[in-house]
Parts: structure tokens; sequence; C-alpha cells
């Protein structure tokens, strides 16, 4: 309507002013009702025609939406593992801050399995301690052999020097007890050698190893423990909480609760234009919205992001093919548009629905000196058309509260 009435005082218009003062022609004599469409059919003709042209161009370069919504992700309120719930911590609807605890679930077997970690711990312990005193013991052991080992073989070295110089004044059936005797001594040193050895590579190395995968088993127990301990991820707030102690928690059936993160959905607000917009859509655009939770506000913001795919076309491979008459609504390109003004978007509900325009400008372009005086003149008619879909705006704002209160079934 509003571009009807301004095609028509450049058509309509100017040809009654012709017809009635120049040519005499009188509203209600020569210009009757039956008459009009013969005296004005030239003006009606044109006001139709540029009506056709102003609203194509208008929505074309400076676009419009009423799909436009401050969308906000929330973060899913769920344990790690199943289990009975003991406490909750947060009531139906309660700001949290990050790392508070939301509910507990029953920790009896971690904690069991904690106490075993610990006194796994606590008995390596004291198997160092016994294998210390093996060391020291077979230590003992093997000085012992050693000075039996000595003591045999110089022994053996006397009689046989004796045998050397005076055959006969020693026994030789003495000296093979003798030699017997040391062999036996140096396999008892051997024995105690080894006996060390054994014992001090349990010291080093095997009962240090269990003892680290004791201690690996503790922080495994205590991570489990932690699991049962549900804490917010973010600073936020918990929303339609109705867990109760008592109740089954199970990660792979359901979520416990919903965490709407500080912040979510003041940001920036998601509209989608036509896909014929496509070309026209660029980042830096500027923009404006209304939204219904905040009535009667204008909103200026700027196109931050243009989404360069349109989610209606995407699909999941599978055992069946793609049929094109699937998609039956086309999709639309998403554009992230975020307030120009700090706070903006203050009092604006997250989740709420929007109107949004776009505003096409060419004033870089016109200023840069290099277009003809034609198409600059052209880009400013471009430019200037935006005002229309300005107004237009402002009165959806202003029937947008008495539509929903009032027109909607109230």
């Amino acid at each position: 309507m509003l571009e009807i009435l301004l095609c028509s005082l450049v058509t309509i218009l100017p040809d009654y002013l012709y017809r009635r003062y120049r040519q005499g022609k009188r509203f209600g004599q020569e210009i009757t009702l039956y008459s009009v469409w013969f005296e004005l059919r030239f003006g009606i003709i044109g006001c139709l025609m540029l009506t056709v042209a102003l609203i194509t161009m208008i929505f074309y370069y400076h676009p419009s939406t009423t799909s436009a919504t401050l969308y906000y992700r929330t973060v899913p309120i769920m344990s790690e593992v199943t289990g009975r719930v003991a406490e909750v911590h947060i009531e139906l609807s309660a700001p949290v801050k990050q790392g508070d605890v939301i509910f507990r679930l029953d920790s009896a077997k971690q904690e069991a399995a904690l106490l075993t970690a610990k006194r796994k711990i606590a008995e390596v312990d004291a198997a160092m301690l016994a294998a210390q005193a093996d060391v020291m013991k077979a230590e003992g052991q093997l000085q012992e052999a050693k000075g039996a080992l000595q003591q045999a073989q110089d022994e053996l070295d006397t009689k046989s020097e004796l045998q050397r110089r005076n055959p006969g004044i020693v026994p030789q059936r003495d000296i093979e007890k003798l030699g017997v005797a040391v062999a036996g001594r140096q396999g008892s040193l051997d024995a105690a050698t080894a006996s060390k050895q054994s014992a001090a590579v349990r010291v080093t190395a095997l009962l240090p190893a269990e003892k680290a995968s004791a201690e690996a088993a503790l922080a495994e127990a205590q991570v489990d423990l932690d699991k049962t301990f549900v804490r917010a991820g973010v600073d936020g707030r918990v929303e339609q909480f109705g867990l109760r102690p008592g109740d089954i928690v199970n990660p792979m059936i359901r979520t416990a609760g919903v965490l709407i993160p500080e912040g979510a959905g003041r940001i920036a607000l998601s509209a989608g234009f036509g896909q014929i917009e496509a070309q026209v859509m660029k980042v830096g655009m500027v923009a404006e919205a209304t939204c219904i939770s905040k009535p009667w506000t204008i909103i200026p913001m700027v196109v931050t992001n243009v989404q360069d795919y349109i989610a209606a076309g995407q699909f999941r491979g599978g055992e069946q093919l793609i049929e094109a008459q699937s998609t039956v609504r086309p999709g639309t390109i998403l554009v992230f548009m975020e307030p120009i003004y700090k706070g903006g978007l203050e009092g604006v509900t997250p989740g709420s629905s929007c109107i949004a325009n776009a505003y096409t400008s060419n004033h870089e372009r016109i200023a840069s000196g290099k277009l003809s005086a034609f198409k600059s003149f052209a880009l400013h008619v471009v430019d200037a058309t935006g005002l229309v879909h300005a107004i237009l705006l402002r009165i959806q704002a202003l029937l947008l509260p008495i539509k929903t209160l009032v027109l909607s079934g109230h």
C-alpha cells in the first residue's frame, strides 16, 4: 500500500491534475467513476508498473524477513556414569557458577575402590621395607660366603704347598676334600650373590613398578569417585531441573537437565533471508530488527556473518538415493547480525522471534567517482528506497503488540 501511494504521486496524481486543471475536466462530471479508467488509464497502468518495479527493487536490495530469532545453545546436564542420585544441590531453577556441584550420585562402590587402591599402596610400601631388609640379609650372607670361601681356599693352598715341598706329609684325601669344600663354598657365594641381586631388583624395579601401578589405580579410582559429582561446566543458569534423590541417571538414555550458559542468546541475531538475496547479503550491511519480547523498539544492527551453505540441501549418506522433490520448502540464507551499540539486545529475551531488515549501501561506490552520472543516480535511488522498508519496519513494530494481543485470538 505504501508503495502504491508513493507511485501514485508521480503517475495518477499528475495525470489527474493535468486533466482537472489543464483540460478543465471536473471530477463528478467529465471525470466520473465510470470514466476514471478511460481518463486515467495511463496513470493507473504507469502506477501499477512502477509499483511492481519499486517493490521488486526494495525487496531485493533491502531484504526483509520475519524468520529471525535469538538462537542459543544449551549445555546438557549429564553424568559420565550410570547411578542412583544421592544428593541434589540445585532446585528447579537456579544460577550456578563453573565448578558448582549440581547433584551427586551414590558413590559407595567408587569409595570402596579408592580405599582398596590406598591399601594396595600401603601394602607395596610395606613390601618395600621388607625387600630392603632382604637386601641387607643377602649382603650379610654374601659376606659370610666370601669369608668361608676364602678360609677354605687358604687351607687348600697351605696344604697343597706342604704337599709340594714334602710329598706324603699331607694325605691326598685331605687335599681332595679341601678342593670339594672350596667348590661348595664357591657355589654358596654364587647363590648369595644371586640372592642379593634378586633382592636388589625387587627393591629398585619390581616394587616401584607395583607402586606406580597402585598409584595409577588410585588415580583412576579418584577419577571414578569425582565422576559421581556432576558439576557445572560454565557459568549460567539451570532451568526445569526436576531431578530428585533416588532417580536413576543413565547418560545413554536421557540427560538430567539443561544448563543455559551465561550470555547465551544475547550476542547475535540469526535471520533467514530468501535464497534470491544470496548475492545481496554481505558482511558489514546495516540492519534493523524489532523483537516481540521488546515491543516498540528498533534495534540497529550490522551483518557480521553470512553462511555460505543452505541447510535445506544437506543430507546424510545412507542406503537410499536423494529425491529432490523431498525438499518441499526452499531453504534460506542464514545471516548473523549483532547490535551496533553495546547493550543493544538488553531486554530482549533469548529465543524471542524478531523481524529484521537489511539495507544495501552503495555510498563507497558512489563516492569513489568511478561511476557514470546515470549509474550514480540509479544507485542513489536504490539506497533511498531503503527508507520505505525502514518505515514499514516501524509500522510493523507499532502494530506487532496489537497483532499479538488483540488479533491472535486472545
